[in-house]
């Protein structure tokens, strides 16, 4: 049993460093579209099923709230969190349209979304993504494996590629989301 809790943490690292590695100059760019974004008036809206829905919702919470440090409410919505608008879009024009509807009613050019999905091929995400281009909102794929179908629909890809393991790309992902929040909180806020 221990054999096995220590090879889940290896793997975890490994994807971590792996991520690092080859995503550190495009992390640096989502850091500074997000930061502008907000300083410039503009808001971050983020979405994504499953896990990946409650990642949205966690750092969108982490943005409004605060990460580490007292400051001003950031704009960011989980376009995960509004069951009426979720249940109603997908009962009148399918489930495949629950996002994009939303992005449609809330984004503006100049706004940013992060979508989060490990595969990066679901439906409602890639739909989204085309409204965020209709709308000239900048988008951000965070995924696994190839970055899956999002990747060419996205301004910045964010790609656990070292696995297509769904629990290890949703740890990195959570690192990812707290280093974000940390780093805008940063930039945004000296100390």
């Amino acid at each position: 049993m221990t054999d096995t809790i220590v090879r889940l943490f290896e793997a975890s690292i490994a994807a971590q460093r792996s991520f690092l590695d080859e995503n550190l100059e495009t992390l640096t760019r989502v850091i500074d579209a997000v930061a502008g974004a907000f300083a410039d008036g503009r808001k971050l809206l983020l979405f994504g099923n499953g896990g990946s829905a409650s990642d949205a919702r966690h750092l969108a919470a982490e943005f409004v709230n605060r990460f580490g440090r007292d400051r001003r409410p950031l704009p960011a919505l989980a376009l995960t969190a509004d069951e009426a608008s979720l249940t109603g879009i997908a009962n009148d024009y399918g489930y495949d349209d629950v996002f994009a509807r939303q992005i449609e009613a809330l984004g503006a050019p100049g706004d940013v979304a992060l979508a989060i999905s490990t595969s990066g091929n679901s439906r409602n995400i890639l739909q989204g993504l085309a409204a965020c281009r209709e709308l000239g909102v900048t988008a951000v794929g965070l995924s696994g494996g190839t970055g899956g179908k999002m990747a060419p629909l996205v301004d910045y890809l964010l790609c656990v590629s070292a696995t297509t393991e769904t629990a290890r790309i949703q740890e990195t992902h959570l690192l990812v989301g707290h280093v974000l929040c940390e780093m805008v909180e940063r930039k945004l806020y000296p100390d």
